[in-house]
């Protein structure tokens, strides 16, 4: 790990330790740099504000983690990673979750969320004749319905263990994605039928 990428840890350990106890807009640059035992200058040598040291976080790790998951087959390992690591960093993304406005959490977690499932579906559709933009709208509908049930998790405290959110989420998915695909494909054909 070089020298930056360790900094940039000990700066995001400091953020997400402070806040287990007061909000995103309560914490200053200084007491992240403090917090960290680093000053404020070697702060903005790699962010340029607190905004830009979560939105690291964000992807450093819950996107990076999950990375791998790009096929139809493993989705649910992939939500359930999602979940586990929420779960693990609980009081900072309920934190996050209840700060609005600049780099929220849950705008992050749709953009990343809806490019994996996006490859979940290409991967779902393969072999059927389904146009671009159906298949999109079908991403974005699922990642939707994800991040929705994901955040309430999150917002109220994460109560159930993922595994038994995966198996809820399962139990609606299952089957649902690809019978989307195949009515979209029949769909194409109805359309351009004489």
């Amino acid at each position: 790990m070089t020298d930056s990428q360790m900094t940039k840890k000990a700066l995001a350990a400091s953020l997400k330790k402070q806040m287990e106890t007061k909000s995103l807009a309560k914490i200053s640059v200084q007491d992240i740099s403090s917090g960290s035992g680093l000053n404020r200058q070697t702060f903005y040598y790699h962010f340029k504000d607190k905004y830009d040291l979560v939105h690291w976080i964000y992807y450093s790790e819950a996107v990076e983690s999950i990375a791998d998951y790009r096929d139809y087959g493993h989705w649910s390992d992939m939500a359930v990673q999602i979940l586990h690591y929420l779960m693990n960093n609980r009081l900072f993304y309920i934190n996050a979750l209840n700060t609005p406005g600049q780099n929220a959490f849950d705008d992050y977690l749709f953009e990343a969320t809806k490019d994996m499932i996006k490859r979940v579906v290409d991967d779902a559709s393969a072999g059927l004749d389904v146009s671009e933009s159906d298949i999109c709208f079908i991403a974005e509908f699922y990642t939707f319905a994800f991040v929705g049930i994901v955040v309430k998790w999150v917002k109220t405290g994460m109560k159930e263990l993922p595994e038994t959110m995966m198996k809820r989420i399962s139990d609606l998915v299952d089957g649902t994605l690809t019978r989307a695909l195949s009515r979209h494909a029949g769909l194409q054909h109805a359309d351009t039928a004489p």
